[in-house]
């Protein structure tokens, strides 16, 4: 039995005369009747009974049609979906991204790209979560493209670096290191620090920073999102250094321009590699490329 001979019987059954029904699925006769004789073998009972000149079904052949009918409906329903998702014009884009990404940029390049494609019938799907999630959702298909920092020795991903962000220093306001516009790192190592989790893809970079200088931050609280971290700095539980974002303007703390070591963080585009994307998933790829400008080897997104 395969998906043709199910197509034959629940055309007979409808159409209650081999001719008709032949006629009707593009075969011949014979091919028919061999087909409904193989399913009424395999299933060890008879499907259809003559009257006159037409077959009706057996009321076994009516259990079994309710059935055949489901599956060729689900079917169908699937191929329409796995259409409508694959199709150039029309589909579903799987994004996940780092929370400081979605904040601003995320909900400004999906709203170019729409207004780009307003033709198109494309739709998001929107996930947040540090690298590590991000990297995890990419490896189970859960999105189809990332927006994270760089994991290093990680093979099966493909990163593009699209944006940098300036790492600043964050005080309390009325902070002793308040005074300061500019900061070497060095002079902060005696306060106590809010720092990002080991989970985030910040906390390897930051630590890179104080192993520069040959010094680890005093940590007292560990938080994940960056605005839990600028949150508690405001709330006077410590120091943070935190990419330059702009909650930060909107927050009573003092921004403070770190001159050594100086760092930016990179934020890049991932893809497993050698995965088929959907034809949109494809046009969300080219267009974030387009809207990157590389210059002297840093790329900002142009919103």
């Amino acid at each position: 039995m395969n998906l043709n001979h199910l197509h034959y019987f629940a055309t007979l059954a409808k159409e209650e005369h081999y001719t008709k029904a032949a006629q009707k699925l593009s075969i011949t006769q014979p091919s028919l009747s061999n087909a409904i004789s193989l399913i009424e073998k395999e299933l060890g009972t008879y499907l259809f009974e003559k009257k006159g000149r037409n077959v009706v079904l057996t009321k076994y052949g009516r259990v079994f049609l309710e059935y055949v009918e489901k599956t060729l409906e689900t079917l169908d329903q699937g191929v329409k979906k796995t259409k409508l998702l694959t199709s150039a014009t029309s589909g579903i884009i799987d994004l996940g991204y780092i929370y400081t990404f979605g904040a601003k940029d995320m909900p400004l390049l999906i709203a170019k790209f729409l207004e780009e494609n307003k033709e198109n019938n494309f739709k998001f799907t929107l996930s947040d979560g540090n690298t590590l999630n991000i990297i995890e959702g990419l490896k189970n298909e859960d999105y189809d493209i990332g927006f994270c920092s760089k994991i290093e020795d990680e093979d099966e991903i493909d990163f593009t670096k699209i944006k940098e962000e300036e790492l600043v220093l964050i005080t309390p306001k009325n902070h002793p290191l308040s005074k300061y516009k500019e900061i070497d790192l060095i002079k902060t190592i005696d306060y106590e620090y809010v720092a990002f989790k080991k989970g985030s893809g910040l906390r390897p970079f930051i630590d890179k920073m104080f192993k520069d200088i040959n010094k680890k931050q005093k940590i007292a609280y560990e938080v994940e999102k960056d605005e839990c971290l600028a949150g508690l700095v405001e709330g006077n539980f410590g120091v943070g250094i935190i990419p330059n974002i702009s909650i930060l303007t909107h927050l009573d703390v003092n921004i403070i321009k770190i001159k050594n070591p100086k760092y930016n963080r990179n934020i890049y585009m991932a893809k497993v590699k050698n995965r088929c994307l959907s034809p949109a998933a494809q046009e969300f790829s080219k267009f974030i490329l387009k809207n990157a400008d590389e210059k002297n080897k840093s790329v900002q997104m142009k919103l």
